[in-house]
């Protein structure tokens, strides 16, 4: 089994972003970041999930787009709850330890 890291806060980011702004380049940009190292991102959660997470469609006289699938939604989605309940989990801890 990959051991590898898949999935994190920085991709999170770039799938909300691609989903705000419909367009990969853009997201890459608003991140600093370069458009080949967000499209191997994309490429790689496309590639290593057990389904597409965005669907890119490359540009023309009208330029690309992207757009996240049902299933990267909804992961994305689940991604964030988690990530909100380990934060509390921790602010709690951390209040607790305050009170010893």
């Amino acid at each position: 089994m990959d051991q590898t890291r898949f999935f994190g806060p920085g991709r999170a980011k770039l799938l909300e972003l691609i989903a705000e702004k419909g367009s990969l380049s853009k997201a890459a940009q608003s991140m600093n970041m370069s458009y080949k190292k967000a499209w191997d991102m994309i490429n790689d959660l496309n590639n290593r999930g057990s389904q597409p997470f965005v669907l890119l469609q490359k540009g023309g006289k009208l330029g690309g787009h992207a757009e996240l699938t049902t299933f990267g939604l909804g992961f994305l989605k689940k991604y964030r709850q988690l990530d909100e309940k380990l934060q509390n989990l921790s602010k709690a801890h951390e209040e607790l330890l305050d009170h010893c």
